[in-house]
């Protein structure tokens, strides 16, 4: 019987640590995104009767769909515009708190409440500042001439831009938190430096603050993307009428005559714009 050298017992015994991992990503992650693909070449049943194989029909029937299109521009715009408002917001908040002032670690505090409050409370919170009539907002607005009647969060010009901005405030600690980390572990040296030779604040933060942020910022705006590219519950409860692409996909399988098929072909199609953006965006931006 042949002896296994050392080498060898090693690599094996890292795969007896690193199965169970691998097994539980294959249950939870892997098989669920096959099931879903082979779902999407067939007419799903929600019955006992048996899916009806349609081959690309779903993939037509999408591709072919204004529908379709309109929520992908709605959800690209949607992230585009929450993960760059977040990253901006977290990014002055960040500098302010950087800073030595008193009640510092309060200050710190507080601003993560929004990102630790669960979901459904600050949800109805908001929706009751929204509050045709009632709502403080509206109260507030009033007082300018404004119509206290206007339903924001149920008119589709308005749901768009205020599920943004309640995305833009639930998330940004998150980013200041990261952004905070990264700034306290800048050396001082280089701010020193700088002021010797006469630089403004504008010019230490352009030449020493953002390169030092680099990866962070392109870390966290990565992160973001793809949370919010598929982000659902926030923007389902804030407003359906925010006609995002997820909510277009759970409307699809789950609302009206359900068409399980249809929702799983634009799944795979998203997962495989997104696998491709998120390619290019770690070898140009991150650099990987």
């Amino acid at each position: 019987m042949a002896v296994m050298s050392l080498k060898e017992r090693e690599a094996r015994f890292g795969w007896k640590l690193v199965m169970p991992t691998v097994i539980l990503i294959a249950l939870l992650i892997l098989y669920p995104v096959f099931y879903n693909i082979y779902l999407s070449f067939f007419e799903v049943s929600i019955s006992d009767a048996p899916n009806k194989f349609v081959g690309l029909q779903n993939y037509r029937e999408i591709l072919s769909d204004s529908s379709f299109w309109k929520s992908f521009g709605i959800t690209v715009l949607f992230t585009v515009t929450t993960v760059v408002g977040s990253i901006l917001l977290g990014l002055g908040v960040a500098l302010l708190l950087n800073r030595e002032f008193p009640g510092r670690n309060i200050v710190r505090a507080l601003l993560l409440l929004p990102y630790v409050t669960p979901l459904i409370a600050i949800v109805f919170a908001w929706k009751y500042i929204f509050l045709p009539i009632d709502g403080p907002l509206m109260k507030f607005l009033a007082n300018f001439g404004m119509n206290p009647g206007n339903d924001f969060l149920n008119n589709p010009n308005n749901a768009f831009w205020v599920v943004s901005i309640f995305n833009i405030w639930r998330n940004f600690p998150f980013v200041y938190l990261m952004i905070l980390s990264r700034l306290q572990s800048i050396p001082t040296d280089y701010y020193e430096a700088a002021e010797i030779d006469g630089a403004s604040d504008w010019q230490k933060f352009v030449h020493i603050t953002l390169p030092e942020l680099y990866f962070v910022i392109g870390s966290v705006a990565l992160l973001r993307g793809i949370w919010n590219f598929y982000k659902f519950d926030e923007v389902y409860l804030m407003s359906k009428f925010a006609n995002t692409l997820p909510i277009y996909i759970y409307e699809k399988a789950f609302a009206g005559l359900p068409e399980q098929g249809v929702a799983a072909a634009i799944a795979t199609i998203l997962f495989v714009i997104m696998i491709a953006l998120i390619g290019i965006y770690v070898k140009k931006v991150l650099k990987w």
